[in-house]
Order: structure tokens, then C-alpha cells, then sequence
């Protein structure tokens, strides 16, 4: 079994709508995708998606793990926001990959730079 990844919202998005280079596109194909539950939110709270959109994004969702709230989830969230100044949903994303010890795909590095037991990788490369 491979290293586990949980994708943040916007690399599902740009993997979604084509526009991830060769790299970020052949690392989500080959991935069993988990996702953290504040991704799915965000995901479908989008205004206005088109129905393309839609069928796109219950495909990929339905096809990946998703990790929901729990109080051990809580309690890495609480220990983040106290360390660095974050973003609640963005917390919860870290929360949920230092949690189940998987490497975070995204696009936004710098959201996440300097979280203790971290890891980022930007599947548009480095």
C-alpha cells in the first residue's frame, strides 16, 4: 500500500477542469483520493455550478474517503489555531492529515507553511 493524500479543494477543482500540468494530473489518477469533510462543503457549496461541473464533482467525491469530524480531529484543529494564525477551514484540512498521516495535495503552500507534522505537496510542482 503507497503513501495516502488528502486533496485539498483546489487541486479536486483545477484535476476537474483540466488544469493541472502532467505531474499533478498523473499523481491524482493514481491516488485513492481522501478528502476532509470541510472539502466536500466547499466543494458543493460553490454558487451556480454547471451540470458538467456537478457530475464532475460527485464522480470524484464518490470515488474518495471522507474524513469527518471527530473529537481527536477537534483537538489537532484547536492545537493548530493556538500554534498559527489560520483559517478555521483550513485547520481542519491540516488537522485531518496530521490526523490520519497522510500528505496534503495543494496548491495554496503558503496556507499551510510551518504546521508541525505537515506535509504539502503542490501538485503543480514545486
Amino acid at each position: 500500500m503507497g503513501k495516502g493524500y488528502l486533496v485539498d479543494t483546489n487541486a479536486i477543482i483545477d484535476f476537474c477542469n483540466g488544469k493541472l500540468p502532467s505531474s499533478g494530473r498523473d499523481l491524482m489518477l493514481n491516488l485513492k483520493p481522501e478528502i476532509s469533510i470541510i472539502t466536500n462543503i466547499e466543494l458543493f457549496a460553490t454558487p451556480a455550478l454547471s451540470e458538467q461541473e456537478l457530475a464532475l464533482l460527485k464522480k470524484f467525491t464518490s470515488i474518495s474517503r471522507i474524513h469527518p469530524v471527530t473529537v481527536d480531529l477537534v483537538n489537532t484543529t484547536i492545537r493548530i489555531k493556538q500554534a498559527k494564525t489560520i483559517k478555521l477551514p483550513d485547520a481542519i484540512i491540516a488537522a485531518t492529515a496530521i490526523s490520519h498521516g497522510l500528505t496534503l495535495i495543494s496548491r495554496n503552500k503558503k496556507d499551510f507553511r510551518n504546521i508541525e507534522g505537515l506535509t504539502v505537496i503542490d501538485p503543480y510542482g514545486d
